[in-house]
């Protein structure tokens, strides 16, 4: 299996490193644009796709989210299979014209959202495809530190931080609006407060907080940068308890403390090898995956405006 990389940062060598974990034979090349890039262990370095005479299986797009764009449509006229890092694309502009090429060519696209293999999500999900729960309110929330994502670097420098680079907290932590989503359906409506004026001092939004009306509900989900201790958490309140999921510790509790769920051993990590996993079973058996890149831009939809 050859497989083409663009972009060679943190979140490839994760897939990376999920290809290693997995019992399949592969080479990974990856699209550089410096000539002098560094030579990775077990990475074949390519400088010009039309010099290459590789025929690929598949390719991760993992650069920074504005220039997911002209990769998609470039690698997507070539009729490759894609695989592309969250969020898809960093506006809306022109994306039509990226899903009309996408359905001329027939292609197998997958945006890769990792936390829908977590097993407390996936805990959730198989309760809400076998079970009728009578949810009164919904709340997400996911809130970090921004500087201690990257503690090498200067924050400020990094493309989270710099709305021209696509950036902020919106589409850093799209998951939490992709999950929501795949659990219950898309909103019939929806609303949002995007800012940045907190102390981190940035020009990307660094604080969101969306309204999602469903119709015997509403959720709201808050995302921020400058929470100092994480906490990822969904908090369910139903007709008679209430469970509050905890995505760091890999637990579901209810209203007494009593757990649910555990997932012990379980690791973020394991997500991207059990995405990775399970997008290579879809082009092996010539299915579509779930979240091509049509169903996630009715996702950003959502995440880019104020009203839906």
């Amino acid at each position: 299996m050859n497989v083409l990389i663009v972009g060679l940062g943190s979140i490839a060598r994760k897939h990376i490193a999920a290809f290693q974990s997995l019992n399949i034979d592969f080479k990974i090349y990856a699209l550089r644009s410096n000539l002098n890039a560094a030579i990775e262990e077990g990475v074949e370095n390519i400088y010009d796709l039309n010099d290459s005479e590789v025929i690929f299986d598949f390719a991760i797009i993992s650069n920074p989210t504005h220039l997911h764009y002209q990769f998609i449509e470039k690698l997507a006229l070539r009729g490759i299979p894609l695989f592309i890092e969250k969020p898809a694309v960093h506006n809306l502009e022109n994306v039509n014209k990226l899903v009309e090429i996408i359905e001329e060519k027939q292609l197998v696209t997958y945006v890769a959202c990792n936390l829908r293999f977590h097993p407390c999500i996936t805990f959730l999900k198989n309760k809400m495809d076998t079970e009728r729960l009578r949810i009164n309110e919904l709340n997400v929330y996911c809130g970090s530190y921004l500087p201690d994502w990257r503690p090498e670097k200067d924050f400020r420098t990094i493309y989270s931080a710099n709305a021209a680079m696509g950036g902020g907290v919106h589409l850093d932590l799209f998951h939490e609006l992709d999950y929501t989503t795949w659990l219950f359906g898309l909103p019939s409506k929806s609303k949002s407060v995007l800012r940045n004026i907190s102390s981190l001092e940035i020009d990307a939004i660094d604080y969101a907080n969306y309204s999602f009306q469903y119709p015997t509900f509403t959720a709201s989900i808050i995302l921020n940068y400058y929470r100092r201790k994480p906490k990822r958490q969904i908090e369910i309140v139903l007709e008679e308890d209430t469970w509050t999921f905890d995505l760091i510790k890999n637990e579901i509790k209810n209203d007494d403390g009593e757990y649910l769920f555990q997932a012990v051993d379980f690791s973020v990590k394991d997500t991207y090898s059990l995405q990775l996993d399970y997008f290579i079973d879809c082009l092996k058996n010539k299915q579509e995956p779930m979240n091509s890149l049509k169903e996630s831009i009715e996702i950003l939809k959502i995440c880019l405006n104020n009203e839906y």
